[in-house]
């Protein structure tokens, strides 16, 4: 099975010769769950001629807003709605889970509540899931067709699914706690309080469950689909 990674945002260069960027590190989460990856840089503009040109589609993690103005945003919702309507599935992680949210009738913004960073613990349906979050916008009213599939105290919607088209997900379960930490270190100087950011520097190192969330994804992509 093919999954077409749109790539919305880059890793900071010094991290990325560590880490490698957004793709490598998806491609490193699902490495053993039987699927092949072919990247765009729609955040160069670079979209796929169609939306059946792979099976299955991932939108990465960026710091843009998805609320923002730039060239990529409007072309990148018009090729949601399309693969929604087309039904080929969809996964979104962080900013991939807003802009697939906004794309459909919901709503992001800059929560005022602050940043949520570090390993962060999530309820999916009663399952308390641990995972690295890294982000401040968050998706504040859900489409319609979405239901919330994981919740926390700071973000009503972690997690949403649009029945067998999308599975979007709010933290980043490609992210490694080394990454996270580079990242406080890099863009969250100044951006993020001190304070958030000693309170989830200590918690770097708890157990996290990446995988659980790979297994997930990789079960969203492969379930059968019937025409309808």
């Amino acid at each position: 099975m093919l999954i077409g990674i749109l790539q919305t945002g880059q890793a900071p260069d010094i991290l990325a010769e560590q880490s490698g960027d957004y793709p490598d590190m998806f491609q490193r989460l699902l490495a053993d769950q039987g699927l092949e990856f072919r990247t765009y840089r729609v955040l160069d503009m670079e979209f796929p001629a169609d939306v059946a040109e792979c099976d299955g589609w991932l939108i990465t993690g960026s710091r843009f807003g998805a609320y923002e103005d730039h060239p990529f945003i409007k072309p990148l919702e018009a090729f949601i709605r399309a693969a929604y309507d087309a039904q080929v599935p969809m996964v979104g992680i962080c900013f991939g889970h807003q802009i697939i949210a906004q794309a459909l009738g919901g709503k992001v913004e800059k929560f005022p509540g602050g940043w949520s960073v570090g390993p962060t613990e999530y309820d999916f349906g009663g399952e308390r899931l641990r995972l690295n979050a890294w982000h401040q916008d968050q998706v504040v009213e859900k489409p319609a067709m979405a239901e919330v599939a994981a919740c926390s105290d700071f973000c009503q919607n972690a997690a949403l699914v649009y029945g067998d088209r999308a599975f979007t997900v709010q933290a980043h379960p490609e992210f490694k706690d080394d990454f996270v930490d580079g990242l406080m270190k890099t863009r969250g100087k100044g951006v993020v309080p001190d304070a958030l950011m000693a309170e989830a520097g200590a918690r770097l190192g708890s157990e996290i469950h990446d995988q659980t969330i790979a297994e997930r994804i990789a079960a969203f992509f492969k379930a059968p689909r019937g025409a309808n």
